[in-house]
């Protein structure tokens, strides 16, 4: 038999309030990515019929190498969030959810030391 009455039980079992910050970097990012997707393909349609010289002194340009810099940590933050989202909605094995969202986590920052080492690499001319 159960004293507890319905609201008890119901205590605590709504959101956690923690799902608000992922929902609105998602959004943030998704926005700021608007300008910065338009920017990429536009400097990327700019250089199709240039040269690795060519393509290398654009990208040392202190301009571009700071927006390739934000456009791709913008992507790799947006998919590590919307990745997260999805772990964790849909995982429910703790052990697979921990270990995913550790690789997700890994892997973008990773990517991330690379390419602001492949960019300061080709910025700085080494």
């Amino acid at each position: 038999m159960n004293l507890r009455s319905p609201r008890s039980v119901a205590v605590g079992l709504g959101s956690a309030k923690h799902g608000f910050s992922h929902w609105w970097w998602q959004r943030v990012t998704a926005v700021a990515l608007i300008p910065l997707t338009l920017w990429f393909v536009y400097s990327i349609v700019l250089l199709m019929n240039n040269d690795y010289d060519q393509a290398t002194t654009w990208l040392a340009s202190p301009v571009n190498a700071t927006l390739m810099l934000v456009f791709v940590f913008a992507v790799l933050f947006h998919a590590q969030t919307g990745l997260q989202v999805v772990i964790e909605d849909y995982i429910h094995t703790k052990w697979i959810n921990l270990t995913l969202l550790l690789v997700v986590k890994f892997a973008a920052v990773i990517m991330a030391v690379l390419a602001t080492i492949s960019v300061l690499q080709v910025a700085l001319g080494g």
